[in-house]
């Protein structure tokens, strides 16, 4: 028989929407909040000539500007204050949970400071955040002064004026995400990137369109990539929705005169916990060194030091070094995330609380250990699903003369869309079953009251 929550979840239809007035509010203030979020990514910074910048650009879109700027909507192309888009937070985000593992004060705060706890790491994410902005964004300053003919009027008022604009820009976006996770529907952050690669994936699909008429790619291989999209989409959201489902008994208790409990519920493990975290994760730690490098002159480079430049061009797009860090970076973040998002010992401690315990495993320590075997082999399969959707698209370009445009279509980019969809749309439903939760017991409250 099925639970109160799945009926009004299957009776759930656009009548039920239209009366959610505080769910339309929600939905009306995450649209704006990425309109402006698309309209700051066509405001450039000061002082930059937009047209050489652009030929320069087009010169650079196979290494690690055009990942960037297809994360960021092609903020990065047109050099606007949102060029470095959440990345830095994301980066800050990833320093902090790996320092909340290893780094004792911080593993406390996380473990047992509770709410005040997470508000504190939070806070040094956000200082974090402020100082690998400005650092990105000197980088990004005296990179493009030392383009000729980049800057109008070179010149340390530029390079303040750079630092100032792209920081503020990132410094923006993260108040921004928190507002839409608060406020609006989904998660912030990821809507912002979700944003930026929809925004970009009619020009790819423009461009790539046009590589095929003037006989650059084949059509076979348009083919290829269509059926690979399609193959990709398909099995992102059949692993996303696949889940392990622990059968949790609670045992017969008397109260008073009658007897409670003996009901059996399921612990549902999905297949893959970390979500998106991984490839974002990976991506971001890439982009560093790589980034950094490129603000070096290697003219003006040690002797002992002329091998970064090398070494840093193995870790581009379609590289094999790079999709063999690629594909270990996202193994380590799937298992590290996991491991944070979901405690073992204290989901046991608090079904043995409550007087719940799974079938043939005796409670506490047993449970613990046996929930993470079976979560180590589920994400296993998780961490492997990932790897495959996301490194595809760069065999495909790597092996395979795939044209750059190709890694919109697939990987990344369409993980973190389909993902960010199917959360989101699950939000929608969790708030319209919220709302139908609320009017039967606004009409329960009043028929007693006639009564």
């Amino acid at each position: 028989m099925a639970s109160a929550a799945e009926q009004l979840a299957a009776n759930m239809n656009f009548g039920a929407f239209q009366k959610a007035t505080e769910l339309h509010k929600r939905i009306w203030f995450t649209l704006w909040a990425l309109i402006v979020y698309r309209v700051g990514t066509y405001i450039p910074i000061a002082g930059i000539n937009t047209d050489v910048f652009q030929q320069t650009f087009q010169q650079q879109t196979q290494g690690i500007l055009g990942m960037v700027n297809l994360f960021s909507g092609g903020a990065v192309e047109r050099m606007a204050i949102f060029a470095l888009n959440v990345m830095p937070y994301i980066s800050a985000s990833i320093i902090v949970q790996l320092m909340g593992s290893v780094y004792p004060p911080w593993e406390k705060l996380r473990k047992e400071g509770g709410e005040a706890g997470r508000k504190q790491l939070n806070q040094y994410t956000r200082y974090l955040t402020v100082a690998l902005a400005i650092f990105q964004a000197i980088g990004i300053a005296f990179s493009l002064q030392a383009q000729a003919g980049v800057v109008d009027v070179p010149g340390p008022i530029f390079i303040l004026s750079t630092v100032v604009g792209l920081t503020g820009g990132t410094m923006f976006l993260m108040w921004l995400g928190e507002q839409i996770t608060s406020r609006g529907v989904g998660n912030g952050v990821s809507l912002i990137i979700f944003a930026g690669i929809v925004a970009a994936l009619p020009i790819s699909l423009w461009q790539l369109m046009q590589q095929v008429s003037v006989g650059q790619v084949s059509p076979f291989l348009l083919l290829l990539l269509a059926v690979m999209a399609v193959v990709v989409v398909g099995a992102i959201v059949f692993m996303e929705r696949s889940q392990r489902r622990l059968l949790v008994q609670y045992p017969k208790r008397q109260v008073g005169n009658r007897m409670m409990g003996g009901e059996s519920s399921f612990l549902p493990l999905k297949i893959n916990t970390a979500g998106v975290i991984p490839p974002i994760f990976a991506s971001s730690l890439l982009l560093l060194p790589a980034t950094a490098a490129g603000f070096l002159d290697p003219t003006k480079m040690p002797m002992w030091a002329q091998w970064v430049p090398d070494a840093v061009r193995l870790l581009q797009h379609g590289q094999p070094v790079y999709m063999l860090v690629y594909g270990l970076l996202i193994i380590f973040f799937c298992f590290f995330y996991t491991s944070i998002v979901f405690n073992p010992e204290d989901t046991a401690e608090n079904l043995r609380k409550y007087g719940g315990f799974l079938p043939g495993i005796r409670p506490g320590k047993r449970t613990a250990e046996y929930l993470d075997y079976v979560l180590s082999r589920l994400t296993v399969i998780g961490a492997a699903y990932i790897t495959a959707v996301c490194l595809v698209p760069e065999m495909m370009v790597g092996f395979m003369g795939a044209p750059n445009s190709a890694r919109a279509l697939g990987g990344t980019s369409i993980l973190i869309v389909v993902s960010v969809t199917m959360d989101t749309v699950a939000q929608i439903q969790s708030h319209l079953l919220a709302h139908q939760y609320e009017g039967l017991i606004k009409k329960s409250k009043l028929r007693g009251g006639k009564k």
